[in-house]
């Protein structure tokens, strides 16, 4: 599992966490896979695109797991 650290900022939204680490190649890209049905956030389906990560959540995509963790 990696970890994402939240810097200055309170939340990430979903389909940008999936750009910005590396998990899809675009924004499209990651927007297409959650209104699919293919991420799972904290154990269940996610299909909200700008869905509010903060910390302690945990995004689950093509077996890659990525926890939220607020920068301190």
């Amino acid at each position: 599992m990696t970890e994402f650290e939240l810097e200055g900022y309170e939340f990430i939204e979903l389909n940008k966490l999936l750009k910005i680490t590396g998990l899809t190649g675009t924004g499209g890209e990651a927007n297409t896979f959650i209104v699919d049905g293919e991420v799972i956030v904290n154990g269940a389906v996610e299909t909200q695109k700008r869905k509010k990560l903060r910390d302690g959540d945990v995004v689950e995509f093509q077996g890659e797991k990525v926890k939220i963790k607020k920068a301190y």
